[in-house]
């Protein structure tokens, strides 16, 4: 019989949803989607590819991931999500907590949301007794709102009230955190990065958005280059208006470099790239490409550059080309900037005239490098020499293979030559 009431009781609890992280809280709790438009099928040589960070986390309770930070174990110790349906493991849970009314709870609302039942308890009343539940703790919560929201289940609870507070509730929850001058610090922290995500999921009126963009603007650099802030930065992204988020792409834009060339960083700024309108796109297209040669030979910033080239707009290309015509040599023999310069040689896809006229304009300096030789030998420029015979074809591909002609007796005797003469063979 005790076997069978633990079984049950373990049942019940995996149908018992409240704000938590989903299943059962292993592993680090950040799912980082790879980025699948940077660094597919590249070999090892390219060293570490980039990573979507935080882009397309699943809400809680679904498959996927959390809102960033590390994973703990919500209040529920187990499955993410919302809701209660009053089980017999709820009530089981609720008798093993010293409180059964809200009323009990008054004057320490902290104190029982910083605890995991007690955290539970409230996101359960929450759920059953809707706004009239939250109106009793309320004052209490918005006393210790940004403790509560740092806090390893106090966070937890603060999404709910966001869930299922009033728009006046909300406007007050805003002044708090925003207008205190907290909310930077607050989605800089590991639980804090969830709640702040969630209020500005739940954003709804005009002045409650302008509140959030005040209070974020100082901080969006930090933000972005942080481990749990960069989340926030991209969930305003998703939620926001391309009118609303100028405040992201100015900070963008003035500090290309330093939020390229770091490891959240370079993954934000490739989503502003999608967000953006085209005005946006090109502004930014051009604030990368002055520091393009920089970027190219950066372990993160390489994989910007290979972003705004695989846009394929004419007009975001021709600045990054500008900057680096006259180092693609030099850029070829180097395990990150030889990404770019292949990127660079697969322009043209499409068959657009002038795209294929620079194509072949990065060929031809190859060829004429004084370096040609150690070009076939390197590497990694072997690589992009053999991505240049893939992409050319006519008269320039038989230009190419005249010039590799005088050290083919070279080639036969190294791994990275071989493959150089494989790619000769199938072509020819």
């Amino acid at each position: 019989a005790a076997a069978a009431a633990a079984a049950a009781a373990a049942a019940a609890l995996a149908h018992h949803h409240e704000y938590g992280p989903p299943g059962g809280g292993g592993g680090n709790g950040r799912h980082h989607h790879h980025d699948e438009r940077r660094g597919r099928g590249e070999r090892s040589r390219h060293g570490r590819s980039a990573q979507g960070h935080g882009h397309g986390h699943a809400r809680y309770g679904e498959p996927g991931g959390d809102r960033g930070g590390r994973s703990h174990r919500g209040p529920d110790g187990g499955q993410g999500g919302s809701g209660g349906s009053g089980n017999p493991e709820e009530l089981r849970l609720v008798g093993t907590f010293k409180y059964s009314t809200l009323e009990e709870v008054a004057g320490k609302v902290a104190e029982t949301a910083k605890d995991q039942l007690g955290c539970r308890f409230l996101q359960k009343k929450f759920d059953e007794g809707g706004g009239a539940a939250v109106e009793v703790v309320f004052g209490e919560i918005l006393e210790s709102l940004v403790e509560l929201m740092v806090d390893p289940f106090g966070n937890y609870l603060v999404q709910k009230l966001l869930d299922r507070c009033s728009e006046e509730q909300r406007l007050a929850v805003l002044k708090r955190v925003a207008g205190g001058g907290e909310l930077v610090e607050v989605a800089l922290n590991t639980h804090g990065t969830r709640a702040v995500q969630r209020l500005i999921e739940t954003l709804t009126a005009r002045e409650q958005m302008e509140l959030v963009i005040q209070a974020l603007r100082p901080g969006v650099v930090a933000l972005i280059r942080d481990l749990n802030g960069n989340h926030v930065i991209q969930r305003c992204l998703q939620r926001m208006t391309n009118e609303d988020l100028g405040f992201v792409y100015a900070a963008a834009a003035d500090h290309c470099l330093d939020i390229a060339t770091h490891r959240h960083g370079c993954c934000v700024l490739q989503r502003c790239i999608d967000r953006a309108d085209a005005a946006q796109k090109r502004h930014l297209a051009h604030c990368i490409a002055a520091h393009a040669l920089i970027l190219s030979q950066d372990p993160f910033g390489n994989y910007v550059v290979q972003y705004v080239l695989e846009q394929g707009n004419g007009e975001m290309l021709a600045p990054i080309l500008a900057q680096l015509k006259g180092h693609y040599a030099e850029l070829a023999v180097q395990k990150f900037s030889s990404n770019v310069v292949e990127r660079c040689l697969k322009l043209g896809g499409g068959e657009t005239s002038s795209l294929l006229e620079e194509r072949d304009a990065v060929v031809e300096e190859l060829m004429t490098s004084p370096s040609f030789g150690r070009l076939l030998q390197d590497p990694y420029a072997n690589y992009v020499m053999q991505s240049a015979l893939s992409v050319t074809s006519g008269a320039r591909h038989a230009a190419l293979v005249e010039a590799i002609r005088p050290f083919l007796p070279a080639l036969r005797g190294t791994p990275h030559g071989k493959r150089i003469l494989a790619k000769i063979a199938i072509k020819v």
